[in-house]
């Protein structure tokens, strides 16, 4: 294990996400969507039927934004809300025709600035990298897990 007491890991990057994220929102101001609806728009496409509460968790924002975000979206005819044949309370979140589209152009966006970022990056460290964020990603998770059957175990107790 590496042992460090310099939290500069963690500073470097969060800086990398967001200027990531101010380029790429600057790239797609044309397609006249906020963060949060092409954000929305990428997890929909990746796992289509989940629910807005699943949305948020995924988005890491509370239900009632995120109900809003799916407004906007169906307004734009971006996203539908189909009912769940198994929960009549629950509804389904799907994109539509028009969302590909979309989709396309932010996938031509990021192409671009993915090869503009990685610029001077040898090919074998970024495949490290990439290595080692999916260990870090991992270890997250496996740290959530126990957090949440700690958790449990109390409320036993």
């Amino acid at each position: 294990m590496i042992q460090t007491k310099d939290n500069s890991f963690a500073y470097l990057l969060h800086d990398v996400t967001r200027l990531l994220r101010k380029h790429f929102d600057r790239r797609a101001t044309r397609l006249q969507l906020t963060r949060a609806q092409w954000r929305a728009i990428k997890v929909i496409q990746r796992r289509p039927g989940l629910s807005q509460t699943e949305l948020a968790d995924h988005l890491d924002m509370e239900p009632i934004p995120v109900g809003r975000v799916i407004d906007r979206l169906e307004k734009a005819a971006y996203v539908e809300r189909r009912a769940d044949p198994a929960d009549r309370r629950r509804w389904c979140l799907h994109l539509t025709g028009k969302a590909d589209g979309v989709i396309g152009e932010m996938e031509v966006i990021g192409a671009g600035l993915r090869d503009e970022v990685l610029r001077g990056v040898d090919r074998d460290d970024f495949k490290a990298m990439l290595r080692a964020l999916a260990q870090l990603k991992e270890n997250l998770i496996v740290l959530d897990h126990d957090v949440d059957a700690d958790a449990s175990r109390r409320k036993v107790s």
